[in-house]
């Protein structure tokens, strides 16, 4: 059995797949990752993107992300620089797109990328910029997303992935205020990572 990971935590992603070892405590567990051995408690922070093998006698090996990982955001089609981060809400009108184009905006408004437009990476050109987005929505309201206006916020840089996860929240704005477009008192909140790179 092999699972492919993409993560900020593995402990949260592989523990379906523990719940053997939560049952027996008692048992002695570890990664190996490049020589490098991981107890139960140091899981949380790996950060890497890894494939984890069962293998048949119970012990666990695992290989970089890279041999791994197809379509997920953010994959090995670009040379990672940094990642942006940001939150947005849409507190009456229940839409969920004007969410996402609000964490997408959070995400780049306070960064400058520089690097690009004066050459700093030798032999990279601006018109090389290249983005990933991965956006955490509410699994219910993935249908509703349009990601041609999300993609809009993109001042430039040519967006090679978008990857729509299990994420966000639908909360309790607390109020119903018809005129402003609410059918209910949903607050949609949607998070999104922009990965920049080349």
């Amino acid at each position: 059995m092999s699972l492919s990971l993409i993560s900020d935590s593995i402990r949260h992603l592989i523990c379906a797949d523990l719940r053997l070892l939560r049952q027996s405590p008692s048992r002695s567990f570890s990664l190996s990752f490049r020589s490098k051995q991981f107890s139960i408690h140091q899981l949380s922070q790996i950060s890497r993107s890894i494939k984890v093998t069962a293998r048949g006698d119970g012990a666990m090996e695992t290989t970089t992300a890279e041999e791994t990982v197809s379509g997920g955001v953010p994959n090995n089609t670009m040379k990672l620089l940094f990642v942006e981060m940001g939150v947005g809400y849409d507190q009456h009108g229940q839409d969920v797109t004007s969410a996402a184009m609000k964490a997408c905006k959070n995400a780049i408004s306070s960064n400058s990328i520089p690097a690009f437009r004066r050459g700093s990476i030798p032999g990279v050109s601006f018109g090389e910029m290249k983005l990933q987005i991965k956006l955490g929505v509410p699994r219910s309201l993935h249908h509703q997303l349009d990601l041609d206006k999300v993609k809009s916020i993109f001042p430039y840089g040519k967006i090679v992935n978008v990857e729509v996860v299990d994420g966000g929240l639908i909360c309790s704005s607390g109020v119903l205020v018809e005129e402003m477009g609410d059918k209910n008192e949903d607050c949609y909140i949607v998070n999104v990572a922009v990965y920049v790179g080349y």
